[in-house]
């Protein structure tokens, strides 16, 4: 979720700068001052403005002295789009804020317009992290912490299986934390998950890995080829391959012992040791090496250096599939 980056996080504070490129957590950064501010009074007036929407002097208009003294949110979007005359108006109001109004700046962050939120750090705004989740580790943490912000439990299986069935987007894995969280009692479980995202989970990328690194060549493909056309980005299914064989590879040239202490070592849950055990069998060192090489051809081939994508994966899969099998 957004995370605050300093230690005062009253949502009603002057100005507040929520700063990153992820849509739902800049969302949920402007409706969580909106709703405090409709909680103080109910009859606030909300202005959500694009950049190309505020012009030099509009700011001064929104803010001018109301004789009703009414309580105003004025968020302004994409910030580092704003012109310099804009800039220099905003600059202006964070050295004297409008009792009653409560301005939120979203900025992508990054060096275009940072002057801005300098100029804000330095007047104290309040400010909200809202940094894109890039990484499958960051989407899983996203699950969870849903989960407990519903007051719900779910199994580390079920976040991982809703992760691989929903992929990167975080609007539609908050959608689905909340229908399960609405449709289930008791704990949350990978069947459960399994039976509610059938369809996208036997089309996720790390169902095609599965495969794959199980040396079963015919489903992994069929499962590439649903992917594809569901949608899935290639680069996720190269990632995935990538993390499947590096599994295998270093739980095999791992120390032997309980799942729980090879987990530590190796920075994996230990369900997925166990889930990694069962795939490794047929592997050796030979077959790992080979794997990797066919994915890294496969990840350059899907970033623009081949001319057929799927034709890559393709290559990929197959290529992995035989490696599990040099043993065999």
């Amino acid at each position: 979720m957004a995370t605050r980056k300093n230690t005062d996080d009253d949502p009603l504070a002057p100005v507040t700068i929520a700063v990153g490129q992820e849509d739902l957590l800049l969302d949920r950064a402007v409706q969580r001052v909106v709703a405090a501010a409709r909680a103080a009074d109910a009859d606030t007036d909300v202005r959500d403005l694009t950049s190309d929407q505020l012009q030099p002097g509009t700011l001064a208009e929104l803010t001018s002295p109301s004789l009703f003294a009414e309580r105003k949110v004025v968020v302004v979007r994409n910030a580092q789009d704003l012109s310099a005359d804009t800039i220099k108006d905003i600059k202006a109001y964070l050295a004297a804020p409008v009792d009653e109004i409560t301005l939120v700046v979203l900025h992508a962050g990054g060096a275009k317009g940072k002057g801005l939120l300098d100029a804000a750090r330095k007047a104290g705004a309040r400010e909200v992290a809202c940094p894109k989740t890039t990484k499958p580790a960051e989407r899983l943490t996203f699950v969870r912490s849903e989960f407990r912000a519903l007051g719900r439990s779910a199994s580390p299986e079920a976040c991982q299986v809703l992760v691989d069935a929903i992929g990167s987007d975080l609007r539609e894995l908050a959608s689905a934390v909340s229908q399960l969280a609405a449709d289930v009692e008791g704990t949350v479980d990978e069947a459960v998950v399994g039976r509610y995202y059938t369809g996208r989970a036997e089309a996720s990328s790390f169902t095609v890995a599965d495969r794959a690194v199980e040396g079963r060549a015919a489903e992994a493909l069929e499962a590439l080829r649903w992917s594809l056309s569901t949608g899935v980005a290639p680069v996720l299914i190269t990632s995935a391959l990538a993390q499947g064989v590096r599994a295998i590879g270093k739980l095999s040239s791992a120390r032997g012992g309980r799942p729980a202490d090879l987990a530590r070592e190796l920075g994996m849950p230990p369900w997925k040791i166990d889930r990694v055990r069962q795939q490794m069998r047929g592997w050796t060192p030979d077959g790992v090496g080979l794997a990797l090489r066919a994915v890294a051809e496969a990840d350059a081939g899907v970033k623009g250096g081949g001319d057929d994508p799927e034709y890559a994966l393709e290559k990929a899969v197959v290529a992995v599939a035989r490696a599990a099998r040099l043993r065999r």
